[in-house]
């Protein structure tokens, strides 16, 4: 199993280009099982969920074929099989975006209740529940769930609670149901809205996505069509705060800055100086130690809970005190342990971290957890005095394209090891 070894005490400087957004790239190829003709998907970024995505649509029956410049071209014209097996939807929480489309489309689908990081309860119940609004018989046995519908009909769904894929799997489901639907209390990220004009590009009617109501027109059937995945949020802002951690100055290009304002306020507060093009960020720390800052995470257009690792870290070795508050996941503080051995100071008391800055953290083995915090624990090591040995990095290449490369054109003493 790989590891990442990282020398710290580098500043970073240079240029990168970010690479498509997982979160959305995800629920795009989901939706690919709508189309009756072929549909191209540029700006596919190389990752770990990405391929176990196209490989259980391969095993459906669908055709994947891809190039060296990130396109992906899906055919679902055929599809022989309905099932999402646990071998392959075990390792990732967002394989439960099949259920939508295959209903919609196929009238059936039995899908394994879905994996990921350990990170705390994920519940399917509001997918479960909005199928059945609209029409379909739905049992949960045997760790599946098995969905079938003639065809499904249009229904009002308010969520209990803002859930990301819930949203997408049931706006997917729509597009194909008799009637119209509405789903109230809809999560606004990005991803969403990414995801929508991916389906109106397809010949889906949708209207409101990126606001918390989101109306959709059901249609007969979905055509072919292309589309470029939106610049990862997440990446761009794990690789300002690593700048930032080192006193350095970057310059992400092919990023878009309007989709982080939450992180870039935070940065800004940090001591952080910014200027942001139409798609490009450069940040500049004059080699500054960065100043702590408080974050609570919220769903979009808050501050994100996948930003919440890497702002733990910031703090550990941030000048002052600063606190995190986790409202989104309640099992998120997991690197925290980690980071301790790294000489953080941090005390936690029920969903908040309160993190006193030390000068410099120093460094130790450590080991992953989940995908954000195995970013959050790199950005340490990049900060720490000494050599950090950084185990489980499976859960990284899960989110992070080519992470310890990227790294390296910004001059970090970065590399993977057996």
């Amino acid at each position: 199993m790989d590891k990442l070894l990282i020398e710290g005490g580098v500043p970073l400087a240079g240029t990168i280009t970010i690479s498509g957004a997982k979160n959305a790239a995800l629920p795009i190829l989901a939706g690919t099982l709508l189309a009756t003709r072929p549909v191209t998907i540029s700006n596919v970024p190389h990752l770990k969920d990405v391929a176990t995505t196209l490989t259980l649509l391969q095993k459906m029956g669908v055709i994947v074929t891809m190039d060296d410049r990130l396109n992906v071209e899906v055919n679902a014209a055929e599809v022989r099989e309905r099932r999402a097996p646990y071998e392959l939807v075990k390792t990732m929480r967002a394989s439960i975006l099949v259920l939508g489309p295959l209903v919609a489309r196929f009238g059936e689908a039995y899908v394994s209740l879905p994996g990921g990081c350990a990170i705390g309860a994920r519940p399917v119940n509001l997918h479960v529940d909005g199928l059945r609004a609209m029409g379909a018989a739905v049992d949960v046995e045997n760790g599946f769930i098995h969905a079938r519908a003639k065809r499904l009909h249009g229904a009002h769904i308010v969520f209990d609670t803002v859930t990301v894929t819930g949203t997408e799997n049931l706006m997917m489901a729509a597009t194909l149901a008799d009637g119209k639907t509405v789903l109230e209390n809809a999560a606004r990220e990005p991803e969403v809205t990414d995801l929508a004009r991916f389906l109106m590009g397809l010949g889906a009617r949708i209207q409101g996505a990126g606001t918390s109501t989101i109306v959709i027109e059901g249609v007969d059937a979905l055509g072919g069509g292309e589309h470029r995945v939106l610049p990862d949020r997440i990446e761009t802002g794990t690789y300002l705060v690593a700048a930032a951690m080192t006193g350095g100055k970057v310059k992400l290009n092919k990023t878009d800055p309007n989709i982080l304002e939450a992180v870039l306020g935070k940065l800004r507060e940090a001591g952080a100086n910014l200027q942001l093009g139409d798609d490009w960020i450069e940040l500049d720390m004059q080699g500054k130690r960065p100043r702590a800052v408080n974050i609570r995470t919220l769903p979009y257009p808050a501050f994100p809970t996948d930003m919440q690792a890497q702002f733990c870290a910031m703090n550990a070795m941030a000048d002052g005190v600063g606190t995190v508050t986790e409202t989104v996941f309640e099992n998120r503080f997991q690197h925290v342990l980690e980071l301790q051995r790294m000489g953080a100071d941090i005390r936690i008391e029920h969903n908040m971290a309160i993190i006193t800055g030390i000068p410099r953290l120093t460094a130790a083995p450590v080991m992953a957890t989940d995908l954000r915090a195995s970013a959050g624990l790199v950005l340490a090591g990049l900060a720490a005095e000494g050599e950090t040995l950084v185990d489980r990095i499976y859960h990284v290449d899960r989110g992070y394209e080519r992470i310890e490369e990227k790294l390296q054109q910004l001059g970090a003493r970065i590399r993977r090891v057996p």
